[in-house]
């Protein structure tokens, strides 16, 4: 529980079924919810449920927008309403039978997860996000490229046949030789090492002098390896899908606040950051608007649940990020689905793999 609000026993039946019908109006649409419309199936009249409105304004429950007749729900208020009145809807069999479909391609495992915030992103009609487990890549070849005006493309060729490319600036009149040899060096000498491993192996055979390279290729070595081992230990890997869907019919009003939105989604680090939190969590946590520090200017949600590999570890987070009036009810058991079957999928394909 996040909030610090009135709970739900303290409403009466009355105020209970009024702020409930106001947040899940807001839900259903973004917009206010006036007295006329929620006086549909209620006995009272239009005075007696802006008179409950205003009670619920009061307890901070619900907001006036500009001089709208109509209330919104804070995030006091939805923080209430997720806690202690939502009931889950747990995904229809199309939707299960979808997600347990795209888990079930064949493919590595990088490409499975791409999938997997694609497909959650289209159902949820919201950002999809899922951390990668981290992993420590081997090499297989690293080869450096002379591009001329004192730079060269570093080639990084993993065990797995993944291929990333770094810019590295070289020293002034550094020849075509030392690149062919550094990259040479580092491939005969240290393929399937990991980065880190690499990186080791590498300064106690420079410190020993061990290592016939000259000094144009020495630091190339050097300065290459480090290169790749700083982006490494710095960069999350996050696989984000989906950022057009919060440019939906209701955001036309509200473009800086979408604005706002997808540039925080690009700070990978800050939303892996985010997510990291959702790591011990049994299931599906929710944090809403200003309840994490990166959303909190955009007024956006986040629904994170961990998934886990055969022995239970938490190898990684999946989830949804969107604008506080997220169908939480439809999308917690969504997201708590998504990361059971993507746990389960990573499992079948370890099994292949190990065999």
């Amino acid at each position: 529980m996040f909030s610090s609000g009135p709970s739900i026993p303290e409403l009466n039946d009355r105020a209970r079924e009024i702020f409930r019908r106001v947040v899940e109006g807001y839900i259903a649409d973004g917009q206010p919810v006036g007295s006329k419309s929620l006086a549909a199936g209620l006995e009272l009249s239009s005075a007696s449920i802006r008179s409950v409105m205003a009670d619920l304004e009061r307890l901070g429950l619900l907001a006036a927008p500009h001089t709208s007749a109509g209330r919104l729900p804070t995030e006091t208020g939805l923080r209430l309403f997720v806690d202690g009145m939502m009931q889950v809807a747990e995904p229809s069999a199309a939707e299960r039978a979808a997600i347990e479909r795209e888990l079930s391609s064949s493919g590595p495992v990088e490409t499975a997860l791409a999938r997997t915030s694609a497909l959650l992103s289209s159902l949820s009609a919201c950002a999809g996000v899922v951390m990668v487990p981290a992993r420590e890549p081997r090499l297989r070849q690293m080869s450096l490229v002379p591009l001329g005006e004192g730079r060269a493309l570093a080639v990084l060729v993993g065990d797995d046949g993944d291929v990333e490319n770094r810019l590295i600036e070289l020293a002034p009149g550094t020849d075509v030789s030392a690149l062919e040899q550094a990259g040479n060096y580092i491939t005969s000498q240290l393929a399937g090492r990991t980065l880190a491993e690499a990186s080791r192996a590498m300064h106690r055979e420079l410190a020993s002098e061990r290592a016939q390279l000259d000094d144009a290729a020495r630091d190339l070595v050097s300065r290459g390896l480090a290169v790749w081992s700083e982006d490494a230990a710095r960069r999350p890997v996050l696989i984000v899908r989906g950022q057009a869907n919060l440019l939906d019919e209701t955001a036309v009003g509200d473009l800086e606040r979408v604005r706002m939105l997808i540039d925080d989604i690009e700070r990978s680090e800050q939303v892996a950051a985010l997510l990291d939190n959702a790591r011990e969590a049994d299931g599906a946590r929710i944090f809403i608007g200003s309840e994490n520090k990166l959303f909190s200017l955009s007024g956006s949600s986040v629904i994170a649940a961990p998934y886990r590999d055969r022995d239970g570890k938490v190898v990684g987070v999946v989830g949804v990020i969107g604008p506080t009036r997220l169908n939480y009810a439809r999308l917690v058991p969504m997201v708590d689905f998504t990361a059971r079957s993507l746990g389960n999928s990573l499992d079948v394909r370890a099994g292949h793999s190990g065999r």
